[in-house]
């Protein structure tokens, strides 16, 4: 697929999902403009990109924060003139407890970041696509966002929340061209995952074996995905072929669900 003259920015992109949806638009000849708050991460990333002969532009961002948001969007205007593509994938775990045992701190943080982030980089970003009358937005939810999800209620929430977010953009930008979609991976190998079951078996009392069996049992498949096919979804939602697809939210979870 080809993204050539295009500037896609990716928030998240240091590492995990992010960093694959980086690879792939740089390998379509996308200009990339990375952002998440650890800088050191995005300049590795962005090195990678630039040895595949791609420009990439690092940004270091609290999505959190709408200033810094702005600032971003700004800055990848500067150098490139235009925004075509947002890939919002800025996340965090929040915490592994029950909702009872929660501190209100940890329940806004994760919403901040997951969710009110998102809308601050939409919006912004949305202002150049607008003007352009075209352009696509998709924002990284999770199958979290479609179930009960027991000892993860505000990443959960923060996820149900990124669909919503999804659905009423696409009515919203629809009209100037624009198209916004929502991506729920499932379980994706790597260490993100590794952390979630070691948090879960901490909480629960439960050796590391037995959450992971668990979390297998619910995937017909009977394997996490990979950050690459997370990645091959999103870049065919951002390209040309999906030109009719806005709207929707569709799921790379190997068939995952909670028993």
């Amino acid at each position: 697929m080809s993204f050539e003259g295009q500037t896609v920015i990716v928030t998240g992109g240091g590492s995990g999902i992010g960093r694959e949806i980086a690879h792939g638009f740089a390998r379509g000849g996308a200009r990339l403009v990375l952002a998440s708050r650890r800088r050191e991460r995005l300049e590795a990333v962005a090195a990678e990109l630039r040895a595949l002969g791609a420009q990439a532009l690092v940004h270091p961002t609290d999505v959190a924060r709408e200033p810094e948001v702005q600032a971003m969007v700004e800055a990848a205007l500067g150098a490139f003139g235009r925004v075509d593509v947002l890939v919002n994938d800025a996340a965090i775990h929040g915490p592994t407890a029950l909702a009872r045992d929660i501190a209100g701190a940890a329940w806004r943080e994760t919403l901040d970041v997951n969710l009110t982030g998102a809308f601050y980089c939409a919006k912004h970003a949305a202002a150049p696509m607008v003007a352009a009358r075209r352009g696509c937005i998709v924002n990284i939810a999770s199958i979290a966002g479609r179930i009960g999800y027991a000892l993860r209620t505000p990443y959960a929430a923060s996820k149900w929340g990124l669909i919503g977010l999804s659905h009423s953009l696409a009515a919203e930008l629809g009209p100037h061209g624009i198209r916004v979609n929502a991506v729920l991976p499932g379980p994706v190998e790597g260490e993100r995952f590794r952390e979630v079951i070691r948090s879960r078996a901490r909480a629960l009392g439960k050796p590391e074996t037995e959450i992971e069996r668990w979390f297998l049992a619910g995937i017909p498949l009977q394997r996490p995905v990979s950050a690459q096919e997370v990645a091959a979804t999103v870049l065919f939602l951002a390209s040309d072929a999906a030109s009719g697809i806005t709207g929707q939210a569709i799921q790379v979870c190997a068939g995952f669900r909670m028993q």
